[in-house]
């Protein structure tokens, strides 16, 4: 059966509770020049390069905190350099480096608390 739904992520939203706060921790996170927020404010699509798009949302208001388990991964070729750019921003180290065969990750909290995820897949560098 055919589905009018495609098989591909368009945008992940993350949701904030301090947009230029976020807007300031992704822009550093990800090298990105910062630009204009959309809908009075409350929007700012993050100029990625590629694969789904994500969205700073601050539409929600206080929004809970996740606790152990990462919204999504961002891809590296240098998880040790990923490592040390992460701490450089002064973003909450969760946990530590672990490394298994030919994956390696260590997750962080971003600005808002949400806890995220940097990957390094061997088999795709």
């Amino acid at each position: 059966m055919k589905s009018p739904v495609k098989n591909h992520v368009g945008s992940i939203f993350i949701h904030v509770k301090d947009m230029n706060r976020a807007i300031a921790f992704y822009s550093a996170l990800l090298g990105l020049p910062k630009k204009d927020t959309a809908h009075e404010g409350t929007i700012y699509d993050l100029p990625v390069s590629g694969g789904s798009g994500i969205i700073l949302d601050a539409n929600k208001g206080v929004v809970a905190k996740q606790d152990a388990k990462p919204l999504f991964f961002f891809d590296t070729n240098d998880i040790y350099q990923s490592y040390d750019h992460v701490k450089s921003i002064n973003a909450e180290i969760f946990s530590e480096i672990e490394e298994h065969g030919d994956i390696s990750f260590f997750n962080f909290r971003d600005s808002e608390g949400n806890l995220l995820m940097i990957c390094e897949d061997k088999r795709k560098i």
